[in-house]
C-alpha cells in the first residue's frame, strides 16, 4: 500500500506472474467512529491464446450459391477484435452481398466469380496484450456455369444431350440466426446488438421492425448494411419481439428475436450520511431495483448487522434502519448491499451522533456585487448539531427578513430574485441551535447595468471606401468595462486596416472580405452586453461571361450570356455593344440595352458587317468591365438600304454649283464597292437629268452654270450588288454675284433729338443675283451744331434682315448733322451705296456741368466756380443754382434758387450765415429744358483769417475733379435770403495715432475747430481700473511724447481740449516694445570704440573753431532776417521737460540756441503755414522721432540750397546747428 493512502499497488514488472494475483479484493477503512468497506474488485490476467492447428480444405462453390467462412478465434480475455484481410494486409471489401458477422465469420449471400482467391485470412487482435493472431488462409474457388458447360462438352459426343443448369435466382434464406425464432438477454444500460444475415439471389435487403411497438427514436442505429440492429442504453421498456425481414424479388424470409432486458441492481435511494445529536431520531433508507429484484442486506462497520454489537437505539426494517433516542455510542458506518444474479451495489453511510454548537463556514464580511434587476445569492454555509436554524437580517438594527421578495434555501443561502439599487447594504446571517448562536455579516452592492446607448448600425459601403461602426456605452462608474469587437463571431482579422477606437470601429480601404456581421461586446466583472450590425460591401458588378450567339439569320441574331457576381448591388440593366471588324476594327458602338433580369436579346443586324458583341453589366454603383467579346459573325452583302443625307447645292463661284452630301457609314454600305450617282438639272427648264457616278466622296462640282439659277439635285448610293432606293430631290442654286443696283428713294424722318426713321424702296430681285439677306444702313455724325467743330468720322452700321424697307436709327446725338446711305446685301456681299442723305437732330437737354468748385469761404460768403457741360446738346440759355443750409442734425433749411446767365463761369454768394454748412444744386438749361444737376457742400468760417471747414475739391460730372479756372471775370451777386438760425458746428479731434517704442510713445491727432484750443493727453494701462493720468500739451501742438512707459505693456490713450467747449477724442490702444536684452559685451569698453570717439571729438572741436572764426568775419544770415521780419508768436523756444518744440537746446546747459534755424526748406515763412502740422517740420508726413522724443524732420529739411540774396553771405549753417543735426 502507498503511504498515507488506501491505494494497493501490484507490480509484476520486476518478476512474478499475473496469475498469482488473480482474485477478489476489498478495501476496509477504519477509525474509532467505525469502518467503511469498498466494492469487490476482481483482478484477472489478460490472455491471448494461439489459434489451434487445423486442416483447411479449399472451398469449391458454384456461382450464385451462399458461403460461410468460419473464423472461430481463440477465447481471450478480453475478447479479441476480428477482421478479414488478404496476404497484402489489405482489408477485404464488404458489401450487402459479403459481410462479417458478430461472431467473426465471413458471410456470402451469393458468390460470384470474382470471389475466387486463396488468401481469405481471419485476424484476431487482442488490444490488452497488443498482439494479433492469424488464422490459416482459406481458399475459395467459384465455378461459373459457362466454364462447367465447356468441360462437360469436351467429354461428350455431338449427339449427347449435355449442359448444366444455368445460374438460377433464389429467394432469401437466413444464414444466421437459424430457425424462425431465437432469444436474446441483455442487461439494462448496455448496448443491444441483433443480427440477421440472409442468402439469396439477388442479394436480399434486410429490414427491422418491433412487434407491437416502434423502434426507440434517437437510440436506434443500423450497421453492417442494415444487417445489425443497434440499440444503445437499453431499458426494460425495450424488451419484446424484434423481427428481421430479408427480401428480394423472389420472396422474403424472416426471423423473430425475443429480447429480454434484465437489470443488475441500481439505486432508487442510496443511504446518505446522517448527523444526529444525542436524543434525536433518524432513519437510513436503502432502496434499489433490478431484474430480478435485488436482495437488501445491512452491515455495521463491515460486519453483518445480525452479528454486529447490539445497539438498542436502532431497528432494522428491510431496506430501512430506524434510530430512536440515539446516544454518542450509536455512531457507526453502515453498509447497504443490494444484489441479484447480475450484480450488486454497496454503499456506505456514516451515522454521526454529535453535539456541536453552530458554526458559519462562509467568510466574514464577504462582498457580493450584482447588476440591478438580476438575482443576488448571499451564502451562509453552516454546520452544527442539532441542525441550526438560519435567520437573515438587513442592516445593523434591521428586522428579520420575510416575505415573497426573498427565497431562503436549505443550505442557508438567501436569494433576492430581483435585486434593486435599494437592495444595497449589509446583511446578517444568524445560525442558532440549543447549544449556541453565531452570526456573520456579508455586504451587497447593486450596480447599474451596462448598456449600449448607441448601437452599431447596418452599413452599405462601396469597395475601397471607409466605414465606421459606433458602440457608445453607459456603465456603472465603479466598473471597468472592456470592449471587444468580433467579426462573424470570431476575432477581428489581424489587419492594420481595422482601427479600434474608444467608441467605434473603423475599417479603412474596405474589401469584399470585410463583408459580414460585426459585434460589439462590452464586458465587466458582473455583466456583458453586445450589439451587432451587418456590413454589406457593394461594388460594380463583375463582367458577364460565356457569351453565345444562336439563331443566326441575315438580319438578326440571338445573344445570350451569364451574369457575373452583382457584388451585393442588384444589376439594373445590361448594355450590349458591337464591333465592326470589317470597317472599324477596335471601335465599339452602342447597340442596345436590356433589363438586369434578362440574359438573352434578339439583335437586329446590318448586311456586310463582321459583328462581335460584348456585354456590360450596370448596377447602382457603376458599370462593370466589358465581357470578353463573342465569336464573330459576318452578315451577307446586300443593296444599300438608304441614300446619303443632308444633300445640298450651293455655288462657290458665280458660274458653278457645288453639290455636297453626308457619306454613308461603313456598315451602311451593305456591301463592297460603295459609290454615289449624282444627278442634277435646271429647275423650271425642260432639261434631261445629267448624272455622274463618283467614288466614296462627299462633294461634286458642276462648272459652267448661269449665275444664281435653281437646280434640282439628287444623290443615290450604290455598291457591287446594286442601287439603293430612288432618292428624294432637293433644290439648290448656282453661285451668287454682288448685287447690281442700290436702293432708291431714301427718306429720313427725325422723330426726336436721339431717334430717326429711314425709308427706302426695295431693289428688283433680279438685280440681287443671290439670296436676299437684307439691307445695311451706314450713318455717321458730320458735326455738332452747337460747337461747329468737326471731328473724326466714325461710321455706324445697322443691318435689317429680309426684305424690309424701313428701319429705326437710335442713339443719335442732339443738335447734330448726320449723313446716311443704304445698301442691299446677299450671300456674296454688299451692293452699291445709295446717294448720301443729310439730316439734322433737334436740340436736347444738356449734360451736367463739368465741375462745380467752391472756394474762398469767409464769414458770410462763398465763391462758386463751374465748367460748362461736356455735351450741351443745344444752345445754353442759363444756369440754375439752388442751395439750402444744413444744421448739425442734418436737417435741410429753405431752398433758394438763382438763375445765372449762360456766359458766366463763377459767382460770389454773400450775406450767408457764419459757420454754416450749405448744400448746392447746379445744372444747365437749353430751350428744351434743364439737364442733370451736380451737387456740392461747403461751410462758411468763423474767422476771416482761418478756414474752419475742410473744403471738398470740385467734383466733375463723371470725370473726377478739375482745378481748371475759366478766364472769365467773377460776377458778384448779393443774396439776402431768409434763413433759420442754426448753431455753429462743434470742433472735433479725430485720427488719433500712436508710434510706440520701448519706453516712450508719440501721440498725434487731427483737429478741426477754432484756434487756440488747449489740448491735454490722458493715458493709462489698458484694462486697468486706475484713474487716467493727464499730461498738458503746451500751445496748440497736434502731437505729444509720452515718456517713462513700461516696456511690453498695453496702454490706452485719448486726447481732449479745454476752453470753449470741453470734448475728447475716442480711445486708442497701443503697446510698447519689449525690453531689449543687454549685450554681453559692452561696446563702451572696447578700445576701438574709445579711439573712434576721441577722433570724432577732435574733428568736432576743429570744426567749431573754424566756424567761430568765419562767423566773426561775416554778417547776418538771410534766414535770420526773414525769421525776424515774420515773427510768429507760436514759434517760441520750448523747454525739454514739457516736450514742446522751440529752439533746439542742448541737454547739458538747457540754454536755448539763438541761431537755431526754424525755416522751411524753401527758406520762407508763411503765416498760414504755422499751424503746427507735422508736414511743416520735415519731408512730408514720414517724419520720425528720436528716442528722446525730438523730431528728426525738424532739422533734416531738403538739401537743395538756394542762392543768397544780394551780397549777403551764403555760408554753411551754424556749427551749433550742424552738431545738433548730427546728434
Amino acid at each position: 500500500m502507498k503511504p498515507n493512502s488506501g491505494t494497493l499497488v501490484i507490480n509484476i514488472m520486476n518478476g512474478g506472474k499475473a496469475e498469482a494475483y488473480e482474485g477478489v479484493y476489498q478495501c476496509t477503512a477504519r477509525n474509532e467512529r467505525g469502518a467503511a468497506i469498498s466494492n469487490n474488485i476482481v483482478i484477472r490476467p489478460s490472455r491471448s491464446p494461439l489459434w489451434t492447428k487445423e486442416r483447411l480444405e479449399p472451398n469449391h462453390v458454384r456461382e450464385g450459391d451462399s458461403l460461410v467462412l468460419h473464423c472461430r478465434p481463440p477465447v481471450g480475455l478480453p475478447p479479441p477484435i476480428i477482421f478479414w484481410m488478404d496476404n497484402a494486409f489489405q482489408r477485404l471489401p464488404q458489401s450487402e452481398r459479403v459481410s462479417q458477422g458478430l461472431n467473426g465469420d465471413l458471410y456470402f449471400s451469393n458468390v460470384q466469380p470474382e470471389d475466387t482467391r486463396e488468401d481469405y485470412i481471419c485476424y484476431a487482435r487482442f488490444n490488452h496484450t497488443q498482439t494479433i493472431q492469424q488464422k490459416q488462409p482459406i481458399s475459395v474457388k467459384v465455378f461459373s456455369m459457362d466454364s462447367l458447360n465447356d468441360t462437360i462438352a469436351a467429354n461428350l459426343s455431338d449427339t449427347d444431350i449435355y449442359g448444366a443448369k444455368p445460374v438460377t435466382e433464389r429467394q432469401p434464406v437466413l444464414l444466421t440466426p437459424t430457425g424462425s425464432t431465437s432469444t436474446k438477454v441483455e442487461l439494462r444500460g448496455n448496448v443491444l446488438l441483433l443480427e440477421c444475415i440472409a442468402a439469396g439471389l439477388p442479394t436480399p435487403v434486410i429490414r427491422w421492425i418491433k412487434e407491437g411497438g416502434e423502434l426507440p427514436a434517437n437510440r436506434t442505429f443500423f450497421e453492417n448494411f442494415k444487417k445489425t440492429l443497434k440499440i444503445i442504453d437499453v431499458s426494460e421498456a425495450d424488451s419484446g419481439n424484434y423481427k428481421c425481414i430479408a427480401r428480394n424479388i423472389l420472396g422474403s424470409a424472416h426471423h423473430v428475436i425475443s429480447v429480454t432486458v434484465k437489470a443488475a441492481p441500481y439505486w432508487i435511494t442510496a443511504p446518505r450520511n446522517l448527523v444526529l445529536s444525542p436524543g434525536e431520531d433518524g432513519t437510513l433508507i436503502c432502496r434499489a431495483n433490478g431484474n430480478p429484484k435485488p436482495d437488501i442486506s445491512w452491515l455495521a462497520n463491515g460486519v453483518p448487522i445480525a452479528i454486529a454489537p447490539e445497539d438498542p437505539s436502532r431497528k432494522v426494517d428491510g431496506d430501512t434502519i430506524i434510530f430512536s433516542h440515539v446516544q454518542e455510542r450509536s455512531s457507526a458506518v453502515y453498509q447497504c448491499n443490494a444484489s441479484n444474479e447480475y450484480g450488486y451495489l454497496l454503499a456506505n453511510a456514516f451515522v454521526n451522533v454529535l453535539a456541536e454548537p453552530p458554526r458559519i463556514l462562509t467568510t466574514a464580511n464577504k462582498l457580493y456585487q450584482v447588476i440591478a434587476d438580476s438575482p443576488a445569492l448571499l451564502d451562509c454555509a453552516y454546520f452544527g448539531s442539532p441542525k441550526p436554524e438560519i435567520e437573515w437580517f438587513k442592516g445593523v438594527k434591521g428586522s428579520i427578513l420575510r416575505g415573497n421578495e426573498y427565497i431562503f434555501h436549505d443550505n442557508g443561502t438567501l436569494e433576492i430574485p430581483v435585486a434593486q439599487k435599494d437592495s444595497t447594504g449589509t446583511y446578517t446571517c444568524v445560525a442558532r441551535n440549543e447549544l449556541g448562536k453565531i452570526q456573520n455579516e456579508v455586504h451587497l452592492e447593486v450596480k447599474d447595468p451596462t448598456m449600449i446607448i448607441k448601437q452599431p448600425e447596418y452599413k452599405v459601403i462601396q469597395r475601397y471606401g471607409q466605414v465606421s461602426f459606433e458602440c457608445i456605452i453607459k456603465h456603472d462608474s465603479t466598473l471597468l468595462p472592456t470592449v471587444i469587437w468580433l467579426k462573424d463571431n470570431d476575432a477581428l482579422p489581424d489587419d492594420e486596416r481595422f482601427l479600434v477606437g474608444k467608441d467605434n470601429l473603423t475599417i479603412m480601404n474596405v474589401t469584399d472580405k470585410d463583408d459580414g456581421t460585426y459585434t460589439c461586446i462590452v464586458n465587466t466583472t458582473l455583466d456583458s452586453v453586445s450589439a451587432s450590425a451587418v456590413l454589406t460591401v457593394v461594388a460594380r458588378p463583375n463582367p458577364p461571361f460565356d457569351l453565345e450567339l444562336t439563331g443566326q439569320l441575315e438580319r438578326s441574331v440571338e445573344l445570350s450570356w451569364i451574369p457575373g457576381d452583382e457584388n451585393n448591388s442588384p444589376i439594373t440593366n445590361f448594355v450590349i455593344e458591337y464591333e465592326d471588324g470589317l470597317h472599324e476594327p477596335g471601335v465599339w458602338h452602342y447597340q442596345t440595352e436590356v433589363p438586369g433580369t434578362q440574359t438573352t436579346v434578339q439583335l437586329k443586324l446590318s448586311p456586310y458587317v463582321n459583328y462581335s458583341f460584348r456585354v456590360i453589366a450596370v448596377n447602382e454603383i457603376g458599370r462593370s468591365q466589358p465581357s470578353e467579346p463573342s465569336e464573330q459573325y459576318l452578315t451577307k452583302s446586300a443593296n444599300p438600304d438608304e441614300n446619303p443625307s443632308n444633300v445640298q447645292g450651293i455655288g462657290s463661284e458665280p458660274d458653278n454649283l457645288v453639290i455636297t452630301w453626308e457619306s454613308l457609314k461603313g456598315f451602311q454600305s451593305n456591301g463592297p464597292g460603295l459609290q454615289y450617282k449624282v444627278s442634277w438639272r435646271q429647275k423650271d427648264v425642260d432639261d434631261e437629268w445629267t448624272s455622274v457616278i463618283v467614288a466614296n466622296v462627299s462633294k461634286y462640282i458642276v462648272s459652267g452654270t448661269p449665275t444664281f439659277v435653281p437646280y434640282e439635285i439628287k444623290v443615290q448610293a450604290l455598291n457591287d450588288l446594286g442601287y439603293a432606293p430612288e432618292p428624294s430631290e432637293v433644290i439648290g442654286h448656282s453661285g451668287e454675284d454682288l448685287p447690281m443696283v442700290a436702293p432708291g428713294n431714301v427718306q429720313v424722318h427725325v422723330i426726336n433729338s436721339t431717334l430717326a426713321k429711314v425709308h427706302w424702296d426695295p431693289v428688283p430681285l433680279k438685280t440681287v443675283r443671290g439670296h436676299l439677306q437684307g439691307y445695311k444702313v451706314y450713318y455717321w455724325k458730320v458735326q455738332s451744331l452747337s460747337r461747329r467743330s468737326r471731328r473724326h468720322v466714325e461710321k455706324k452700321i445697322l443691318t435689317f434682315k429680309g426684305n424690309k424697307t424701313f428701319g429705326m436709327l437710335p442713339g443719335l446725338e442732339p443738335y447734330s448733322s448726320y449723313k446716311l446711305n443704304v445698301r442691299v446685301v446677299n450671300g456674296k456681299g454688299e451692293g452699291p451705296a445709295s446717294p448720301d442723305k443729310v439730316f439734322k437732330t433737334p436740340e436736347g437737354v444738356p449734360s451736367s456741368p463739368s465741375f462745380l468748385k467752391i472756394t474762398n469761404p469767409t464769414l458770410d460768403s462763398l465763391t462758386l466756380e463751374w465748367g460748362s457741360p461736356t455735351h450741351p446738346n443745344g444752345v445754353l440759355i442759363s444756369y440754375i443754382l439752388k442751395f439750402q443750409p444744413i444744421n448739425n442734425t442734418h436737417e435741410l433749411g429753405p431752398l433758394v434758387e438763382i438763375r445765372i446767365p449762360a456766359n458766366e463761369s463763377s459767382l460770389i454768394l454773400k450775406n450767408l450765415n457764419y459757420s454754416t454748412r450749405y448744400k448746392f444744386y447746379f445744372n444747365a438749361q437749353t430751350s428744351v429744358g434743364s439737364g442733370s444737376q451736380i451737387t456740392e457742400e461747403a461751410v462758411t468760417i468763423m474767422d476771416e483769417g482761418k478756414m474752419a471747414g475742410i473744403l471738398r475739391p470740385a467734383v466733375g460730372a463723371g470725370t473726377g475733379y478739375s482745378e481748371t479756372l475759366f478766364a472769365t471775370s467773377p460776377v458778384t451777386h448779393t443774396v439776402r435770403p431768409t434763413f433759420y438760425k442754426v448753431q455753429p458746428l462743434y470742433p472735433r479731434i479725430r485720427n488719433v495715432t500712436t508710434a510706440a517704442a520701448e519706453t516712450y510713445a508719440n501721440i498725434s491727432w487731427e483737429y478741426e475747430g477754432p484756434d487756440h484750443a488747449n489740448f491735454y493727453v490722458e493715458y493709462g494701462v489698458a484694462g486697468s481700473k486706475e484713474d487716467w493720468k493727464k499730461e498738458i500739451v503746451n500751445g496748440s501742438r497736434s502731437f505729444f511724447v509720452l515718456k517713462g512707459l513700461t516696456p511690453g505693456t498695453a496702454y490706452k490713450v485719448r486726447v481732449g481740449a479745454e476752453g470753449l467747449s470741453g470734448f475728447r477724442s475716442s480711445e486708442d490702444v497701443f503697446e510698447t516694445g519689449p525690453a531689449m536684452a543687454s549685450r554681453q559685451v559692452d561696446i563702451a569698453t572696447q578700445g576701438w570704440f574709445i579711439g573712434l570717439m576721441c577722433a570724432v571729438a577732435l574733428l568736432i572741436l576743429i570744426l567749431l573753431i573754424v566756424c567761430f572764426i568765419r562767423r566773426n568775419k561775416g554778417g547776418k544770415y538771410p534766414v535770420k532776417e526773414k525769421e525776424d521780419a515774420h515773427a510768429d508768436p507760436e514759434i517760441q523756444p520750448m523747454k525739454e521737460d514739457d516736450g514742446t518744440f522751440g529752439e533746439y537746446s542742448d541737454a547739458e546747459d538747457h540754454k536755448p540756441l539763438k541761431k537755431g534755424s526754424r525755416t522751411p526748406s524753401d527758406r520762407t515763412v508763411k503765416k498760414e503755414d504755422s499751424d503746427d502740422s507735422l508736414v511743416d517740420y520735415g519731408e512730408g508726413v514720414n517724419g520720425q522721432f528720436n528716442e528722446d522724443g525730438s523730431f528728426i524732420g525738424q532739422y533734416s529739411g531738403k538739401k537743395e540750397k538756394e542762392p543768397a540774396e544780394g551780397n549777403e553771405s551764403s555760408e554753411a549753417p551754424s556749427p551749433v546747428n550742424a552738431m545738433n543735426s548730427f546728434v
